[in-house]
């Protein structure tokens, strides 16, 4: 890619204030904001917090800009549950739209937990938010764009009709990845398996492939310079060119029932995990000439399994809950990226999730508690512990402005980890 070319790209990759978090895997694809969790020690009450709400079940995870938050929530009508997507005050967690989508039902693969924890369906996918519009991918793959102050439909699409879509056991639980001006999915049928749409319009923008989706989400990142969206597909991870769809590199990487956690890149390493037997790996990409080339560095079969729970990076090393069906006892890990080595390994969190603020791993467990971590290799830290959460957490935490939103399949908070919170 030209250099000016690349600029250009890179000036459009959506952003917003310091404290947006638009997208399932925030803001640059990784989990990470570059905010810092000022309370890092909770009163015996817990973390403040500005609101509790009562939500409809699902998995879906809470984004937010310009002071609105954006979840998936299932409710029935007339005996059939749905997929609806509600926006909320970001300040008082009250409901200011909602906008129907589609089915919600997929097949009871939600019915797993702890004991005492079990059950849940509805949506496994989060909104991206952008530029005032609204994205979202339901279990159906149906795709749809809202207008972000009023829920009014702009443009939608269905994949399975228009693009002769293959669903896959437990549906879509895939979000939707907003790179520039493109919206990017996967789910597609023949030819046209992995999708690129202008996200203003909904014109289709490129069609290629034939890959099986998974239930994992796709990333942009940079690597060796070039902008790129990595697709984890059952024949393993396929990169492209963002604006053409050209195949990057591929790599392949064994597929059993269900993918879920999306692939990471630091550096010039990629890796990637999944459940059902298959492990984990990482590749060093390598450029030989004009093409990209992946090496493989490890390969853990059958271990480092994080199922749904992609963990983020920091220094070279990976934390984030590594562990299959092992619900409520699953432990959080750190491993070292380039060698697959654990250094750590914290037993009580199950499939839940984390993301890292600033210096603070922020660890939210498959039963609702949230703990903080101090994200370093050599031991285990925890700063604080509270219960914020009933429910099943499946879900990603969110942070903006010094606030955390999290979600389970029974009710959504707000939790104020700011300065203001740490006086």
């Amino acid at each position: 890619m030209h250099t000016t070319a690349f600029l250009a790209l890179l000036a459009s990759i959506p952003s917003g204030p310091r404290g947006d978090w638009p997208q399932y895997h925030g803001i640059a694809s990784d989990r990470v904001s570059h905010e810092t969790v000022a309370l890092r020690e909770f009163p015996s009450s817990g973390p403040p917090r500005a609101w509790k709400v009562a939500l409809g079940g699902g998995f879906s995870s809470f984004t937010e800009q310009g002071g609105v938050a954006y979840t998936l929530v299932g409710e029935k009508d007339g005996g059939e549950l749905g997929e609806v997507l509600v926006a909320l005050d970001a300040a008082s967690g009250k409901k200011l739209w909602s906008a129907t989508l589609g089915r919600g039902e997929c097949d009871g693969g939600a019915e797993a937990g702890a004991d005492g924890n079990q059950g849940g369906d509805g949506p496994r996918t989060t909104p991206s938010v952008v530029d005032g519009r609204v994205y979202a991918l339901d279990a159906q793959l149906g795709l749809f764009c809202f207008e972000a102050a009023s829920g009014k439909e702009l443009w939608k699409h269905a994949l399975v009709t228009e693009f002769n879509g293959r669903l896959i056991r437990w549906q879509n639980a895939a979000s939707p990845l907003v790179e520039g001006e493109l919206v990017f999915v996967a789910g597609g049928g023949a030819e046209q398996s992995l999708l690129a749409f202008e996200r203003k319009t909904g014109a289709l923008a490129w069609a290629r492939g034939d890959e099986q989706m998974t239930h994992a989400t796709p990333i942009a990142a940079t690597l060796l310079g070039r902008r790129q969206v990595i697709f984890f597909v059952q024949s393993g991870l396929i990169s492209v060119d963002p604006a053409s769809g050209a195949e990057l590199w591929r790599t392949e990487f064994p597929y059993r029932t269900s993918s879920a956690a999306s692939p990471i890149v630091s550096g010039d390493i990629v890796y990637c995990s999944a459940g059902y037997g298959v492990g984990a790996a990482a590749w060093r990409i390598k450029q030989e000439a004009d093409t990209l080339v992946p090496e493989l560095l490890w390969r853990a079969a059958n271990k480092l399994i994080n199922h749904w729970s992609t963990p983020v990076v920091r220094d070279g090393h990976l934390y984030g809950m590594f562990s299959f069906k092992e619900y409520g006892s699953g432990p959080l890990k750190c491993v070292e990226l380039a060698s697959g080595a654990e250094r750590w390994a914290k037993e009580g969190f199950g499939p839940g999730n984390c993301i890292l603020v600033g210096d603070t791993l922020v660890a939210l467990s498959d039963a609702g508690e949230l703990v903080l971590v101090e994200p370093e290799p050599d031991a285990y830290r925890e700063l604080a512990r509270a219960d914020v959460l009933d429910g099943k957490c499946w879900s990603m935490p969110a942070f903006s402005d010094g606030a955390l939103y999290l979600r389970s399949t029974k009710e959504g908070v707000r939790l104020d980890l700011s300065a203001a919170a740490a006086r």
